[in-house]
């Protein structure tokens, strides 16, 4: 494009009535297209921000379930349904094969220990129903464990409901010509922002991120690292932590929130719990970010304004300006 089209397609709106206009032009017609599909994505993430919020505050427990022909895109639509959540009260769920013990427990066992909590969101990437569609056609289970499933399902579904714990199911199909080009096409080979770019081209079933909320009353009266201890990777596995135990050496000292005596005895922990790690075959890479005063001011008011973001700011946000100095 030359400088004199610019020079009379000034706005927004110019450059979206000359791509209507221009549609037989496949490249056009393509930007249009996503350009359409961008918008209503933000208006339709936006209203997922507000059903979070209504989860939490009515203390709602839902899970979704992502089911469908592998390269359907149930990853990426999780992905996308998950972009702008308060990851601390949302989960995406992809379980890889059983254990030798999960094959000896109760089908539904290993989900139900991730069923939802109150005011949580969970996602699940194939779910259950993995034993009505993909392991019958694998050979993985007999057909005495298929009926029984099909016979239990409908009832533990049932029993679910009775606990207030909603269910929403997505079934994901393309045709087998999609499919095989979505698997040739496979490639072969701030803190949150961080993580997601980190995550985006990630196996969902070989990593987690864990964004922790402030204790309840049992984790009150626990080890303090008791809690970050559950959430480290099993054995092939990446762990993402956004923010740590580290949070009482940073944040919980400057807002008051440990005492003196509890932050002295997490400086003369930390070592020894992270030495007992590495010599337990885990790895820690450890990422600080950091940026000046005027940036943080900057980006909180963006967040204030951003209707995606808003849950990202809080009460101990609101104070951080003022305690930057500390």
């Amino acid at each position: 494009m030359e400088v004199d089209f610019f020079e009379k397609h000034k706005t927004k709106e110019d450059l979206i009535k000359f791509l209507e206009d221009n549609q037989d032009n496949e490249l056009y017609k393509k930007v249009l297209i996503d350009y359409k599909y961008e918008k209503e994505l933000k208006l339709l993430q936006s209203e997922l921000v507000l059903l979070q919020q209504w989860v939490q505050r009515e203390e709602k427990k839902i899970a979704i379930l992502f089911e469908g022909r592998d390269a359907s895109g149930k990853g990426g639509t999780i992905k996308r349904f998950a972009e702008h959540l308060n990851p601390r009260y949302s989960r995406a769920v992809a379980l890889n094969k059983p254990t030798e013990i999960e094959k000896q427990q109760w089908y539904f066992n290993r989900y139900i220990k991730r069923l939802p909590n109150a005011g949580e969101i969970v996602f699940f990437d194939r779910s259950w129903y993995n034993r009505a569609v993909v392991e019958p056609v694998m050979g993985f289970c007999t057909k005495e464990q298929y009926d029984r499933f099909m016979t239990q399902v409908s009832e533990f579904e049932h029993m679910l409901y009775e606990s207030d714990t909603k269910i929403i199911k997505f079934w994901f199909s393309i045709d087998k010509e999609t499919q095989k080009k979505r698997f040739e096409s496979r490639d072969a080979a701030g803190k949150g922002g961080a993580i997601r770019r980190i995550c985006e081209h990630l196996n969902p079933r070989e990593y987690r991120v864990v964004a922790l909320p402030k204790p309840d009353e049992n984790e009150e009266g626990q080890w303090y690292f008791q809690r970050y201890i559950n959430q480290m990777p099993i054995k092939g596995e990446i762990v993402f932590f956004d923010r740590s135990w580290y949070n009482r050496a940073v944040v919980e000292p400057v807002n008051g929130f440990c005492s003196q005596e509890q932050y002295n005895r997490f400086m003369n922990q930390v070592n020894d719990v992270e030495r007992m790690l590495v010599e337990s075959e885990i790895y820690l890479l450890k990422i600080y970010f950091s940026i000046t005063k005027e940036e943080q001011e900057k980006r909180f008011v963006e967040i204030q304004n951003t209707p995606t973001k808003k849950w990202k700011f809080s009460p101990v946000d609101s104070k951080a300006i003022k305690l930057w100095d500390k």
